[in-house]
């Protein structure tokens, strides 16, 4: 298990280098730049790409952010004055991270949920009512789920808040629009994996021998039918965590969407880079993380090494 640990993670590193190295030199690719404005007279545009390092060659400033990356330091804003990455990322994602977590234990919970209940009653009205959600889900982009939760919920029934997020009341709104994908994903993962084990020889074999229904589903078909559900959440989890944009955009959520955006439309080379770096670092250790956790379930990987 060491081995197989130690050598995901060097795994996990290389492409964290290559991530940092692929995004660095596309953000110097993009048209235009951070200053570009007709009130800038050339000394000011000079001034302010030697202040940022951008007077020096390319190569050069690369480095200089890889060693500067190393030291946890992702530089300082151009749009905003005085204001680093990290302490941008540090007051916004706090909000992106409760969100998403929210979102997760919404989504995996009743997921996987929904899965087991319509492959137990494959062909029945919960089974149809099962995949009807999952369809919808996967099918209905999360602004428009967001905007119908907004309408019915918020604004015709009043029973939620349709905005900001200052308690709890304002968080579930924005939760299950942005967990509805993948609710649907689990559920309908769980489903067909299901479906896929009940049909294997061992759970004959198990009906067979008289064992209770409960301990057959619980033991031997939820178990073995998790795992294609474990091996997607590495990069669903990153996806929802760090992927809330449109939904704190619609609920006017304080997260790193706002910035994110904005950084784009300004053109912010540091917030541009230091964000897709941190998603790209946070999405990685999640995969990573799955990884121990695939190993822990299924014994052939931790024997393996694979």
């Amino acid at each position: 298990m060491a081995n197989y640990i130690l050598k995901r993670l060097w795994i996990s590193l290389i492409t964290i280098l290559v991530l940092v190295t692929v995004v660095f030199f596309l953000v110097r690719l993009m048209p235009g730049d951070p200053f570009t404005s007709d009130k800038l007279t050339p000394e000011i545009r000079a001034n302010l790409e030697r202040y940022y390092g951008f007077d020096k060659p390319l190569i050069v400033q690369y480095f200089t952010y890889i060693k500067n990356l190393a030291q946890g330091d992702f530089g300082y804003s151009i749009k905003y004055v005085n204001q680093s990455v990290n302490k941008i990322i540090a007051e916004s994602f706090p909000y992106s991270f409760d969100l998403g977590m929210r979102a997760l234990s919404f989504s995996i919970s009743l997921g996987l949920v929904l899965g087991i209940i319509a492959a137990l009653n494959r062909g029945k009205i919960l089974d149809f009512g099962c995949v009807i959600i999952a369809i919808i889900g996967t099918s209905v982009p999360d602004f428009i789920i967001g905007s119908l939760l907004q309408y019915f919920f918020g604004i015709k029934w009043g029973l939620f808040p349709v905005a900001q997020y200052h308690g709890i009341s304002h968080t579930i709104l924005p939760s299950i629009g942005l967990g509805f994908y993948t609710l649907a994903l689990v559920s309908r993962l769980m489903r067909a994996s299901m479906l896929e084990v009940i049909q294997q020889d061992y759970i004959k074999t198990a009906k067979s021998k008289g064992i209770s229904k409960f301990r057959i589903t619980y033991k031997h078909q939820v178990r073995n039918a998790i795992m294609p559900v474990i091996t997607v959440l590495g990069p669903t989890v990153a996806a929802v965590l760090t992927g809330t944009f449109v939904i704190e955009s619609i609920f006017t959520i304080p997260g790193m969407g706002k910035y994110y955006v904005q950084s784009v439309q300004n053109q912010d080379y540091s917030i541009i880079l230091g964000m897709t770096v941190f998603y790209g670092i946070f999405l990685v250790f999640a995969n990573f993380i799955v990884d121990i956790l695939y190993g822990i379930v299924d014994p052939r990987i931790r024997i393996t090494g694979k």
